[in-house]
């Protein structure tokens, strides 16, 4: 018997037509997609005015965390610039911090935001905590060099996509927990969460070719995991949805399709932070695959999704000044 799920949006069911999409993903697809070119960030530079600054940070264990920092042209240590702390997303298992780094430069662009992304190590190669713990360093480091970067440690804002996603909330997890940084807000596009891999939303996009499947999130876990564990042996940073208590975490943004494989956990991740005692604010669009838009930015879903993520980012960067 078919599954039951909702259907995609038709605009979007278009733009899908005859890509090739698979339902599995294995050591072999996964070399294949590591090895297919990004859209240059050049590209995406031209016509802004962005100042652009490569750097490393060490890891404890030696390794070299890249970062690349984007300022408003003429940037300087009075500035007192919001700043957007970019995780990218591809499952933990492929990417890099060019990946949908156009998402934070229309940030750069409306708010006059400091976008600072960062590379992590990724799965199989770096298993465990290690990609998260790669990012709360490289966010340490930005709370660290504020002054130098010219923005407002008071508008530290952790962001990211899909795995990127996933790894702000625990990173924004981790800062709670250990008291530094301060973090004014998350926004997590279509997060991933949970490495059970149990919700409805989950089994409803299994055996089906689309962006992200069950079986491509169980792929990804694994390589992160490391093989199967049990749940009380994943770190809840790593794996958020574990986390016990949800209190005292940053004013949060989530959004997910309805048609996509973390739609159910994202759901839940809000409902927590609410019961808590927090502050979040949950948009499931109709019809929305995973990662529609940012594959597909034009699309009327893909446009009404991001102008209600800034628009809320708005209000968290700029607030009534009698607020």
């Amino acid at each position: 018997m078919t599954q039951a799920r909702p259907d995609i949006d038709p605009e979007l069911s278009a733009q899908l037509a005859g890509m090739p999409f698979t339902s599995r993903l294995d050591p072999q697809i996964l070399e294949e997609l590591r090895s297919q070119p990004a859209t240059p960030v050049e590209e995406l530079l031209q016509g802004r005015e962005v100042d652009r600054r490569e750097v490393t940070v060490p890891a404890p264990d030696g390794a070299q965390i890249p970062l690349s920092v984007f300022s408003p042209a003429g940037t300087d240590r009075s500035s007192m610039l919001p700043c957007v702390y970019w995780l990218h997303g591809g499952g933990m298992v492929m990417g890099d911090r060019s990946w949908q780094i156009d998402i934070p430069l229309e940030w750069l662009d409306l708010f006059g935001a400091v976008v600072v992304s960062a590379d992590y190590r990724l799965a199989p190669e770096a298993t465990g905590s290690v990609p998260l713990d790669d990012c709360y360093r490289g966010l340490l480091w930005v709370a660290e060099h504020a002054d130098e970067l010219g923005i407002d440690p008071a508008r530290l804002v952790v962001a990211g996509a899909s795995a990127g996603g996933g790894l702000a909330a625990g990173v924004a997890l981790t800062a709670r927990d250990r008291g530094t940084p301060a973090i004014a807000a998350q926004v997590l596009i279509g997060p991933m969460l949970d490495h059970r891999n149990n919700t409805v939303s989950s089994r409803q996009y299994s055996g089906t070719p689309a962006v992200w499947t069950r079986e491509k999130n169980e792929f990804a876990w694994r390589s992160l995991l490391g093989g199967d564990v049990r749940d009380e042996d994943v770190p809840r940073y790593v794996s958020p949805a574990l986390a016990d208590d949800l209190s005292g975490l940053p004013t949060t943004y989530i959004d997910a399709g309805s048609a996509e494989v973390y739609r159910d956990e994202d759901v839940e991740y809000a409902t927590r932070i609410w019961a808590a005692g927090g502050q979040a604010e949950l948009h499931v669009w109709a019809g929305g695959f995973h990662g529609f838009d940012a594959l597909f930015p034009q699309m009327k879903v893909s446009a009404a999704a991001r102008r209600t993520r800034n628009d809320w980012l708005d209000r968290v960067l700029n607030p009534p000044a009698d607020a």
